[in-house]
């Protein structure tokens, strides 16, 4: 039955962010970024995690671009099989390669093996108690049971907050969702 739920959420979803005018994601992209750097200049962590953005996702660039003119250690995800990522060192966002899915990652094969202290997530829906619906490959709750220390933030457009996401067990909540 949560899956079914999930599934219908998804579908709602994708079409609520297609429909975004490219004047919309770029209005909500730069407030997203906005409060991300304001997060970094309040935390400063060493090591951020951050997707580098696909399709019509929060465009996360100027924010990474900040991180990396600040010398913040900017990790970023290469999709792979199993449900697993893997964590390479970005140094500049011209330097990234095409992978499975449309994502795109770091070129090179430096992978990060240090401590996170942020963790920038992407998602179809959120809602105000930390619930985030993914793509469905479970890529990003692996990962983040694992880091149970960083601080995790996901990041969308408005249209994805609902009243509540559909959780499992496994399902990882986040500590803050920055909607723009």
């Amino acid at each position: 039955m949560i899956d079914q739920a999930k599934e219908l959420l998804r579908k709602a979803q994708l079409k609520a962010r297609h429909d975004l005018s490219p004047k919309q994601r770029v209005i909500a992209s730069e407030r997203v970024c906005n409060r991300l750097v304001e997060l970094v200049k309040t935390k400063k962590p060493k090591a951020a995690h951050c997707f580098i953005p696909m399709g019509n996702e929060i465009d996360t660039k100027p924010f990474i671009e900040y991180c990396l003119f600040k010398s913040i250690t900017v990790v970023s995800p290469k999709t792979l099989k199993n449900k697993r990522l893997k964590h390479l060192v970005l140094s500049d966002l011209n330097s990234i390669e095409s992978g499975v899915f449309g994502t795109v990652y770091p070129s090179g094969n430096i992978e990060f093996s240090g401590e996170l202290d942020l963790i920038i997530v992407p998602g179809l829906a959120f809602d105000n108690d930390g619930g985030r619906l993914g793509y469905g490959g479970g890529y990003y709750d692996t990962f983040l049971s694992d880091y149970s220390n960083a601080l995790k933030v996901g990041v969308g457009f408005n249209k994805q907050l609902v009243d509540k996401v559909p959780l499992e067990e496994h399902d990882v909540r986040l500590d803050s969702v920055f909607l723009g």
